[in-house]
């Protein structure tokens, strides 16, 4: 490229190396973070690829990779090699900054300040070399992980989209390998698991086969989508759609069914936690996700719930009634529902911010209540009540997590099949109306007050049987296991997968719940994960991992909105000249 075209691609975007520089030291410095806060040397215990990589080596480069792909993002009008140049600067800036810090590691103790900051952290950064050594191949590394990023960002968008998907089904099933080791080690797929997973991580050999088929199937989707296109069209069309939904319960209600016994029992714990972050996100989505009415103060309800099981089924209880967990469950979710009510007539008037904090003020209180010595004689105060029994169904006690699935399963098909039912019925509609304006709404017509009540009531009334099912998996309930966070779990969860978007619930509860239980690292960065994941989400992609419908619709329509004026003002700016 000439002098003159470089000039006129600098000037369309405004990118010159000195906005690479500074894209560096942002990463740099976030980079350093992550490191300094322990990150990295605590997940550089787990391999991706046994003896070539760690999780903590894969998250520093990611970080390289990323500044590339975003910088390939800001130049894309640029030609690809200027893209890969800037991609360079920003990955050799990013790991100057690291090879700075270790440099400075290795003859100053800063320990004292960055307790993280290690003699193992220091081996792990440098590559096992000397200092000098370690932080010069750091920089390389990371000036071609960073041009690397920036070559996938520019590349063919179906081939981007295929690379990304093999890298990332390279670290996630190396993550993995514990839990799909377990899965795969028995009958005719343990040579399978032999072949990919080494003693820590994957394979060289299972991560190249990974690699080359995830990202294969995913180049030949076109293919595949054209191959099926006819089957899809045939089950689309409105009076096939039993037999459509009827081949989707043939494949995946086994699947549900056999999954405890094929996962064993940790798992199986992992997935009844899950399970039940999914029943009460299921609730919230219709409070905050159709509704529009921000709740911070949901695990009320999930407290009410699990204390009315309580105190009618322990004999250890204040009531002493003693009665099955069957009997208890209606009555434990209409208390849940009339409490939701009863929040929902003081905050009738309120929005946005103002509803959040009385809401959030509603769940304190409750948790208060419950630690309160004059409620002691009623509720046991801090020392909880004990006692309270296990599902019998049948005569079978369900008191493993295996058997508890399937009550937690039940709870979850009858939450999701209330909400399909409700989100495009003249409720729902009612409810997204005043999510997107309550002015407007209530001049179509809409009775704010009966609507509202309705969501809060419905919704707690989710997180009611949720609170139910918990104690008697616990089998014992303590105030301190409800406190605000797990409100915000459960927002959060909404929010990464996607508001109002029922599969969006189940794939922000396995990724905010499932993914931390599986990996022991996570346990520590539970809330720095959860910052970051919603931080993420907001900048990259606010509409979650897995958006309703209607709001894909209204995002399509404010891109084609967004170019069609840029393309406007470039008309304009042009005839201007």
């Amino acid at each position: 490229m000439s002098s003159s075209s470089y000039s006129s691609a600098t000037l369309s975007t405004g990118y010159t190396w000195r906005n690479a520089l500074k894209a560096g030291l942002i990463f740099g410095i976030v980079t350093l973070f992550i490191v300094l806060v322990g990150l990295v040397n605590t997940f550089g215990e787990r391999d991706i690829i046994y003896n070539v990589i760690s999780m903590g080596q894969t998250l520093l480069l990611s970080m390289s990779i990323i500044g590339g792909y975003l910088t390939g993002r800001r130049t894309s009008d640029q030609s690809p090699g200027f893209s890969a140049l800037y991609g360079l600067i920003v990955g050799l800036t990013t790991g100057a900054v690291i090879g700075l810090y270790l440099m400075l590691a290795s003859t100053v103790n800063l320990r004292d300040i960055f307790v993280n900051s290690s003699n193992e952290l220091l081996t792990l950064l440098s590559f096992g070399m000397d200092p000098l050594a370690g932080a010069a191949v750091l920089v390389v590394l990371f000036g071609v992980f960073g041009a690397v990023g920036a070559l996938i960002s520019r590349s063919a968008p179906l081939l981007r989209r295929a690379l990304v998907t093999g890298l990332l089904t390279v670290v996630v099933l190396g993550v993995l390998e514990d839990f799909l080791n377990v899965l795969l080690s028995t009958g005719f797929l343990k040579p399978v698991a032999g072949f990919l997973f080494a003693r820590s991580g994957l394979t060289i050999e299972g991560a190249v086969v990974l690699f080359v088929f995830s990202t294969g199937l995913r180049l030949a989707q076109p293919f595949l989508k054209r191959t099926t296109a006819p089957a899809v069209e045939w089950l689309d069309q409105p009076g096939r759609k039993p037999v459509k939904y009827g081949l989707i319960t043939i494949v995946v209600l086994p699947l549900l069914l056999s999954l405890p016994w094929v996962l064993q029992l940790y798992l199986s714990d992992v997935l009844d936690n899950v399970g039940l972050f999914i029943l009460m996100g299921l609730g919230l989505n219709i409070v905050v996700g159709y509704a529009g009415l921000l709740d911070l103060g949901y695990v009320a309800f999930f407290a009410i719930g699990a204390y009315t099981t309580a105190l009618l089924t322990s004999p250890e209880s204040y009531l002493g009634w003693e009665w099955t967990f069957w009997e208890a469950l209606p009555l434990a979710m209409l208390a849940a529902g009339l409490a939701g009510i009863l929040l929902g007539v003081p905050v009738l008037r309120m929005r946005g911010d103002y509803l959040a904090i009385v809401t959030l003020g509603f769940g304190e209180i409750i948790r208060l209540l419950a630690l309160s010595e004059a409620l002691k004689p009623y509720i046991g105060g801090s020392t909880g009540i004990l006692g309270v029994p296990k599902p019998v169904f049948f005569g079978i006690e369900l008191k493993d997590a295996q058997y508890l699935y399937y009550v937690i399963l039940a709870g979850c098909l009858i939450a999701l099949y209330v909400s399909w039912r409700l989100s495009d019925s003249r409720i729902g509609r009612a409810w997204i109306a005043m999510r997107e304006d309550e002015d407007v709404a209530e001049a179509m017509g809409i009775n704010l007050v009966q609507y509202k009540l309705m969501a809060f009531a419905t919704g707690a009334m989710f997180s009611g049987m949720a609170g139910a099912i918990f104690a008697s998996k616990l089998g014992s309930i303590f105030p301190h296991s409800f406190n605000l966070l797990i409100s915000i779990n459960v927002l959060s969860l909404i929010i990464v997968g996607g508001m109002a978007s029922l599969p969006g619930v189940f794939v922000g509860a396995l990724i905010l719940v499932g993914l931390p239980e599986l990996l022991r690292e996570f346990s520590e960065y539970r809330l720095l994960m959860y910052g970051a994941a919603l931080v993420a989400m907001m900048l990259l992609k606010p509409e979650g991992f897995w958006p309703a419908a209607q709001r894909r619709r209204e995002l399509r329509a404010e891109r084609e909105a967004a170019a069609a004026k840029e393309m406007a003002e470039a008309v304009v700016t042009t005839t201007a000249e």
